[in-house]
């Protein structure tokens, strides 16, 4: 070997390893390939086509509430396997270990700028966002604090629709977080409805639907059953856009479409007007 020649490149031992596998996020959309870091300072939102990724409940709370505000409660509450469903609690306590949530859904108090409200937001990394006892009783509890500190409550909608591992007592979380609800509207306080991608099933048929006020981010899928299983069901053709956020403002179920970006200024300017004066 010459005196002037180049040392060889040792290679890494860790070969390909060494490169993240999450350094790179493609858009199901546009298909374009979004370095992860930019799409987190772009609250998760396609640089490209404004495709909304799906948000976890702790970021969705950064995202709308006041710096130092927020404040989480019933952090505590974990489900059980009541109908000794076959290895239930054993996904549950796996779920618990990956995603870093005790159940699908997170509750707490806030301000959005500077006015007080509670605020429940589901996460679909946890079982789907699936509503068993847990969530149901979160959200009640989290309604029922609203109404007593005459609070506006406001709730984040994503979820597969209810948990069939829990069977009626998931089903009758329906009932109660309405029935929540009706007492919190005696009251005189707004209730601010959010559909986030996809609100489905059991949400879609109780809470979800009921809001004072219903907002959604774009293109979201809001519905009962599936678009295919509306359609064998029904034997007709479904129209365009069935069951997206835009199909539901134009059908009035939906009263405003908002961009993540604006949804902390739209918050506060619905908060503005449908709080009680005092």
């Amino acid at each position: 070997m010459g005196i002037f020649d180049k040392p060889r490149l040792k290679r890494s031992k860790k070969g390909s390893e060494s490169v993240p596998d999450d350094l790179w996020t493609k858009c199901p959309d546009c298909g374009e390939m979004i370095h992860t870091l930019d799409l987190k300072q772009n609250d998760l939102v396609c640089t490209n086509c404004s495709h909304h990724f799906l948000m976890g409940a702790y970021d969705r709370f950064k995202l709308i509430a006041d710096e130092g505000s927020f404040e989480e409660t019933e952090s505590d509450l974990i489900s059980t396997n009541p109908l000794g469903f076959s290895n239930y609690a054993e996904k549950t306590e796996l779920l618990r270990a990956k995603t870093g949530l005790k159940d699908a859904v997170v509750t707490g108090k806030l301000s959005i700028n500077e006015i007080p409200a509670v605020a429940a937001v589901m996460d679909f990394k946890f079982f789907a966002g699936s509503m068993g006892s847990v969530v149901g009783e979160k959200i009640t509890r989290a309604i029922e604090l609203a109404t007593a500190e005459k609070r506006a409550i406001i709730i984040f909608s994503s979820s597969s629709g209810a948990r069939m591992q829990e069977g009626m007592l998931s089903l009758m979380q329906m009932a109660k977080t309405c029935g929540a609800l009706a007492l919190h509207s005696e009251a005189k306080l707004p209730f601010i409805s959010v559909f986030t991608h996809p609100t489905t099933g059991g949400v879609t048929a109780s809470f979800a639907t009921i809001g004072d006020i219903n907002i959604a981010e774009p293109k979201c899928m809001i519905g009962f059953a599936g678009p295919r299983v509306v359609k064998e069901t029904t034997h007709q053709d479904l129209p365009p856009g069935f069951q997206t956020a835009e199909f539901m403002l134009e059908h009035g179920l939906v009263d405003a479409i908002v961009h993540r970006r604006d949804l902390r200024k739209k918050l506060a300017s619905v908060l503005s007007y449908t709080m009680p004066q005092s």
